[in-house]
Order: C-alpha cells, then sequence, then structure tokens
C-alpha cells in the first residue's frame, strides 16, 4: 500500500511547481483543483445536488455555471460550506479511489488548498506544507493571476495562515527563492520511502 501525501499551502506558495516535481520523480499526484472541476461537471450526485440548491441555471448546456455559482458562495461562508458539503465528499471518494487504483507506487499524492480545512488529513499519512513567506506568495499571486494585490490579498484572507498550518505539516518544503525545492524533494521521498 501506497503511503499518501497531502500536499498544501497557501495561494502563490509553489504548490503546483512542487507537486509537478514530484511527478517527475515518480510520484503521481491528485490535483484536487483539478479532479474538483471535472467531477462538477460529469458526477450526477453532484449535479442534482446543485441544481436543487441553486436551480436549473446552475448547468447551462450541461456545463456549471460558474459564475453563478462564484456569486453564491463569494463572501457567503454559509453558502460555501454548503457547497463544499455537496463537492467535497465526492472528491474523498475519488481520491480514494483513485489512490487505490496507483497502490503499486511506493507514495502518492494529493494537492489541495484547503486539505486541512476540508478535512483531507484523514486521508492522507503525511502533510506535506509548501511554505513561502507571504510577500513572496503575494508577488507570486499577482504575476501569475493578473490580479490586482487586494484581490489576491482578499483570497489570502480567506485561507488558513500558513503558520496555523504548520502545527498539522509532517513536512515543511521551503519554495522563499532561497533553498532549492529538488534536494528538499528528494530528501522528503528518501525520508517517506
Amino acid at each position: 500500500m501506497s503511503i499518501k501525501i497531502g500536499i498544501t499551502g497557501g495561494i502563490g506558495s509553489g504548490k503546483s511547481v512542487v507537486s509537478k516535481l514530484l511527478q517527475l520523480m515518480g510520484v503521481p499526484v491528485y490535483i484536487a483543483d483539478v479532479e474538483s472541476k471535472r467531477l462538477t461537471e460529469t458526477d450526477p450526485d453532484i449535479r442534482a445536488a446543485l441544481i436543487s440548491l441553486l436551480g436549473d441555471e446552475v448547468y447551462q448546456d450541461g456545463k456549471l455555471n460558474r459564475p453563478l455559482l462564484a456569486s453564491y458562495i463569494f463572501g457567503n461562508k454559509d453558502n460555501l460550506t454548503m457547497v463544499n458539503g455537496i463537492i467535497h465528499p465526492r472528491i474523498k471518494d475519488d481520491f480514494r479511489r483513485w489512490a487505490q487504483s496507483h497502490s503499486s507506487y511506493p507514495i502518492v499524492g494529493i494537492e489541495a488548498a484547503i486539505l486541512i480545512e476540508a478535512g483531507f488529513t484523514e486521508d492522507v499519512d503525511q502533510v506535506v506544507l509548501v511554505y513561502a513567506p507571504q510577500e513572496i506568495r503575494l508577488r507570486r499571486a499577482v504575476s501569475r493571476d493578473a490580479c490586482a494585490a487586494e484581490q489576491i490579498q482578499q483570497r489570502m484572507r480567506n485561507q488558513m495562515p500558513d503558520e496555523d498550518k504548520m502545527a498539522f505539516a509532517h513536512h515543511i518544503i521551503y519554495n522563499d527563492d532561497k533553498q532549492a525545492l529538488i534536494p528538499q524533494l528528494g530528501a522528503l521521498i528518501k525520508t517517506l520511502a
């Protein structure tokens, strides 16, 4: 059975870079954000629950009406909790099936920005936090997302601070533009193997 690692970190921390590097190093990684988008389009239980919650217009021409869903959850924690309550259990089930289908690998991963907040820690053996100081994260996210700094800062405020996530982390990968990632990831794999 594979060792399952959960890869998390705040916006702009470099989770995706770490996940890609791990994949290049032979560790399959389930990208929760990508799979969540796929499941909201294809999973009949998610579709039925979202239609029940928001009406038929939440799907247009068979595709999720993302702007409508975003406007429903934006700034409303109760609505966000309801939508997450629909989607997260399906992602967990999908990840469990995916991990089982990849059980021949010694290590598999799941990348999720809200790994801890969404309760995915119960589905992994080790939590890996990708950490970068907030000013570096802000610069990266503004550059990557072509958003105003204020928008990124608002998204940061809505996430659990990395300093709080450290309490859950078994391993911390520093992506601070000073320490090289590959040696840290090599050491992580050696520790887990």
